[in-house]
């Protein structure tokens, strides 16, 4: 069975008039070809350099912007591709890495020449994920041979999977005051993740209590990602109106004839006209709240403006200022001359995030080393960097270990069986089947050498559909396995682990800051968090090397020092006030330039303020 997304396809060289000719053919029939061929799978198997394809994503970018970015913008003045910038840079990224494999295969790198595409496929698809919402779009290979100038008669734009799937499933909104009835309040505040609002509540209960109020905007579309209602009667809470992400249609402005533009990707030369053609898909199909149509986004950016106009805040608040909500949000921010404040949600390393930009005035990150990563990815003339910790993190300590213990051994003891002696927790990411799949095996492997007798419980990741464990389930031997409810999280189960694995799951830093042992898993050139370049985890790319860590928590572990910690995560119970108060000060013109950041505890004797802005700039 072909994976969704991938085509049974290869390409075989032909020769026309004594020319290069390369075709798209049935993979079926390729053992009967006797000139070069290779199958699509095979190509895509091929090795790259992932910091080659991110500078020529780079590139291909600038070429958009220079080329196309003021082809549609918002009545607010929003250019598309500013707004769609991380789907629009995802599917590039598709392009860039099947272009480099296709160069990387020798036999076309000898005689490049013209690809033919096969009549009828679609050339935008979709990938496999494990997400419940996300859309993992990308290129087919008759649309990397169109983007190269073949003719497309006969080939629509999407492909019949990408034209027969289902719309993401949209949760009713919750009844919602008109924006015009909204309270005067000072911060308004934007989430549609639950990380958002685990990460945003803590900060406006904070403001409450000091007298100042707010309205959370909830802008999830996956009822688990919903934002639950504040205790407190200053924390309001509005949704926008129903099926606002629900809204489809062509992009007509992004329909442009071919021109002659070209960008240059390893050698090959990309129409920039059909290129744009591509991204349509992305702009004229509803996606939910993680990948809104351009209707949708006009629309969004309306209501909010009534929101904005109603509450007239001082502040607007995001945890994620570069994805096309939050995009937008900060620029509706601005023109209605209201600070904005990001906080950082999730870690960040220099490969980790789909666009490194942040439009924010005030970046609040979690640890110094997020310092140079928000200086250098800031956007906005005067924004200024603020190290306060991470707000979600502040309850960690009242976690109840002994609790979260029993919760685990209740999932791994199926009576009449005897549950194992020692638990790992996966903290997953909503990768793909097969990278997950093997990660799984990686892990159990590695488990199964360790002596100690462990069992494994999955956390799945909040956007996560847990069908894609079912196989894990099925197995009948040790290690034991299960899946925690999706409800519970690997939040909600870490604390009673005997060890924590995840690739870069940031649960990896809250598991390192309550001292659960932390694995890294990842091979050899894989973005992990990078806990063990702080000493704080231990890598492993091999089910060895999982063992002989497994093994190695049986000795004495030295804790780790607050230098390393505060480089990963600034932790003292205290994060969630210190935004608060960020806020509070910018609101009343007391925040001052700084050039350093401080981390001092609240109630130190230092005398010294804390947790001030370093300007970007």
């Amino acid at each position: 069975m072909t994976p969704p997304g991938r085509s049974a396809l290869g390409i075989v060289r032909a020769e026309s008039e004594g020319k290069p000719l390369w075709a798209l053919v049935g993979e079926g029939v390729l053992a009967t070809m006797k000139s070069d061929r290779i199958a699509t799978s095979e190509l895509e198997a091929l090795p790259y350099d992932p910091r080659e394809v991110e500078a020529r994503v780079d590139q291909v970018m600038e070429a958009l912007e220079a080329y196309g970015a003021d082809l549609a913008r918002t009545p607010g003045g929003a250019g598309w591709l500013y707004v769609q910038h991380v789907p629009a840079r995802r599917l590039v990224a598709q392009v860039v890495r099947k272009l480099t494999a296709l160069s990387a295969w020798e036999p076309f790198a000898k005689a490049p020449g013209p690809v033919g595409l096969v009549p009828y496929e679609g050339l935008v698809g979709l990938r496999s994920s494990s997400s419940r919402e996300y859309r993992a779009y990308t290129v087919t290979w008759s649309g990397i041979a169109y983007l190269l100038g073949a003719a497309a008669l006969h080939s629509p734009l999407r492909s019949a999977q990408l034209r027969s799937a289902p719309p993401p499933p949209v949760t009713a909104a919750v009844p919602s005051p008109a924006p015009s009835k909204l309270p005067r309040s000072e911060v308004v505040a934007l989430s549609w993740s639950s990380r958002h609002a685990a990460t945003l509540l803590p900060v406006l209960e904070e403001l409450a209590r000091s007298g100042r109020p707010s309205v959370v905007v909830d802008l999830a579309t996956d009822p688990a990602e919903r934002c639950p209602a504040s205790g407190l009667a200053e924390v309001n809470l509005c949704s926008p109106p129903t099926g606002l992400f629900e809204l489809s249609g062509a992009v007509d402005a992004l329909r442009l004839s071919d021109d002659g533009h070209v960008v240059q990707v390893n050698g090959h030369e990309v129409q920039l006209a059909r290129l744009l053609r591509l991204l349509s898909v992305l702009l004229e199909t509803s996606g939910g709240c993680t990948q809104p149509s351009w209707r949708s986004v006009v629309r969004a950016e309306t209501w909010l403006d009534g929101v904005l106009a109603g509450a007239r805040p001082h502040t607007v608040l995001v945890s994620n200022d570069t994805s096309p909500l939050g995009a937008l949000a900060v620029h509706a921010a601005e023109r209605h001359g209201a600070n904005t404040v990001n906080v950082q949600h999730g870690a960040w390393t220099a490969e980790s995030v789909a666009w490194p930009a942040l439009h924010s005035r005030d970046i609040a990150v979690m640890g110094e080393r997020d310092l140079p990563l928000a200086k250098a990815w800031a956007r906005h003339p005067y924004a200024e960097v603020h190290v306060l910790g991470q707000p979600r993190f502040d309850a960690l300590a009242g976690l109840g270990r002994e609790a979260q213990r029993r919760y685990l051994e209740n999932l791994l003891e199926p009576r009449p069986r005897r549950g194992p002696a020692r638990i790992a927790v996966w903290a997953c990411q909503p990768f793909g089947p097969d990278r997950l799949r093997a990660q799984a095996d990686l892990l159990l492997e590695g488990l199964s050498k360790a002596d100690g007798d462990w069992g494994l419980v999955i956390a799945p990741h909040p956007v996560q559909s847990i069908d894609v464990f079912a196989p894990l389930l099925e197995r009948d031997v040790r290690p034991l396995v299960a899946v925690a409810d999706p409800r519970v999280g690997a939040r909600g189960c870490l604390a009673g682990a005997d060890a924590l694995a995840s690739a870069y799951s940031t649960c990896g830093i809250e598991a390192a800051l309550l001292g659960v042992p932390v694995l890294e898993l990842g091979s050899p050139g894989e973005r992990t968090l990078g806990l063990s370049d702080h000493g704080l985890a231990r890598r492993c790319s091999t089910a060895d090397d999982i063992a002989d860590a497994l093994v190695a928590l049986r000795g004495p572990r030295p804790p780790a020092h607050r230098a390393e910690m505060d480089a990963v995560c600034r932790w003292r119970g205290d994060s969630a006030a210190q935004v608060a108060r960020l806020i509070a000060r910018r609101a009343d013109g007391k925040v001052p330039h700084a050039y350093h950041v401080h981390h001092d505890a609240r109630g130190s004797e230092s005398g010294l303020s804390q947790g001030e802005g370093a300007p970007a700039r």
